[in-house]
């Protein structure tokens, strides 16, 4: 597919966990710390890295055995929120190259925000404390809008606190949820395939504009060298 092109794109919205930021070690803390309070050993990183895009929904199978349809669910789920809160500044980065492509858009006067499902409670936290993201011009958290992610609401709404068309707009993410949301709000899209891709996900099947292996590709799909 031929480029996105800058100036008809003059906004970037990115999601935040597995897109611009590395959160895998910070959650995995936490996941640990509770399985140590159940006398369980720790499970490496990697174990859950493929599903932090799913949030506690997806980590918590994987470190206590418990899904969203387990009566223990809630509970859980509210002793994870308030464990990762202690964690948060423990080990979460930006992925490499983020920081010089954010730079990059900025220099080129493409203003960028965030679009995450994480809850403002932990995202607003992060981005303040991450000194590549310290420009964010809009941050919508899961809990901003009444709906999350699939739906555009969240998107729109980033779109409109920029004070920038949709369809001037492109949104990056690493789910198909990113995908679906993008398309919906009537903006192209572009699949960070460098992010959690969860086992059994095909992202050639998510119909996104375009892929990117890192973070500094999206330049090139800008067109800006």
């Amino acid at each position: 597919m031929p480029p996105l092109r800058h100036p008809d794109i003059r906004a970037v919205l990115f999601d935040l966990d597995g897109t611009l930021i590395d959160s895998a070690v910070e959650l995995a803390h936490a996941l640990n710390q509770m399985r140590a309070r159940r006398g369980l050993p720790a499970l490496p990183v990697q174990r859950y890295r493929p599903h932090v895009g799913s949030g506690a929904r997806g980590l918590l199978p994987i470190g206590l055995g418990t899904g969203p349809a387990h009566t223990a669910f809630e509970a859980l789920r509210n002793e994870f929120f308030d464990t990762y809160a202690g964690c948060l500044g423990a080990g979460t980065q930006p992925f490499e190259g983020v920081a010089p492509m954010l730079q990059r858009l900025q220099a080129r006067g493409i203003r960028w925000g965030i679009v995450t499902n994480k809850i403002e409670r932990f995202a607003r936290p992060i981005v303040a404390q991450t000194p590549a993201l310290a420009h964010c011009a809009a941050l919508v958290a899961g809990d901003t809008t009444t709906h999350t992610k699939p739906h555009p609401e969240p998107l729109l709404e980033a779109a409109r606190r920029l004070g920038i068309a949709p369809a001037h707009c492109i949104y990056v993410g690493d789910d198909p949820r990113d995908m679906q949301a993008g398309r919906s709000a009537g903006m192209g899209t572009i699949a960070a395939l460098y992010g959690y891709i969860a086992p059994g996900e095909d992202p050639a099947q998510w119909a996104a504009d375009h892929s990117i292996q890192a973070p500094m590709e999206l330049l090139q799909k800008l067109g800006i060298d």
